[in-house]
């Protein structure tokens, strides 16, 4: 069996939540250090998001402990919603910490700050990376909306490392 089709078994993300707390994991075919960047930089405009859902753009960030980033959420109508953070932890290649609130109100959610922590580990060819998303206070619709978000986002990660993979 060709290479390239024997990486697509890797498993598709999962995500669970139980209202207030969201776990998410997915085995992505890059290394660590590759991972952190894709989701650290702006290069997470190549990558997150597809046409008829949304797009991540004008991603722009401190990246330093107690640094800004704010990006843009655009939906297929062309409107942005903004969404911006602090950087809690930064430990490349393995951890980085969030906070991450909406600049509108997200239904359920409103401007809220929740805090997302990404843990990255070397696995197999690749990185195992586990999404650990709290601090819903309460909103557990939001929490549940959040949980398919994040196997959406791991599947788009996933599937443009397999790309990066076949160049």
């Amino acid at each position: 069996m060709d290479q390239k089709l024997e990486k697509r078994k890797v498993p598709a993300p999962h995500a669970v939540t139980d209202g207030e707390i969201i776990l998410a994991t997915c085995d992505i075919p890059m290394s660590p250090e590759r991972v952190y960047d894709a989701i650290t930089t702006k290069e997470m405009e190549k990558w997150w998001g597809e046409d008829d859902v949304y797009w991540v753009k004008d991603y722009d960030a401190d990246l330093q402990v107690g640094g800004k980033w704010t990006l843009n959420v655009v939906g297929p109508d062309g409107t942005p919603r903004p969404a911006s953070g602090i950087f809690l932890e930064l430990d490349k290649p393995s951890k980085l910490v969030i906070t991450r609130k909406y600049d509108w109100e997200f239904p359920g959610l409103g401007t809220w700050p929740t805090k997302v922590t990404y843990l990255i580990e070397p696995s197999g060819e690749g990185s195992k990376v586990i999404v650990r998303h709290e601090d819903f206070n309460g909103a557990a619709n939001a929490a549940f909306a959040h949980e398919e978000g994040w196997e959406r986002y791991l599947g788009w990660l996933r599937e443009y490392a397999f790309k990066k993979t076949m160049q």
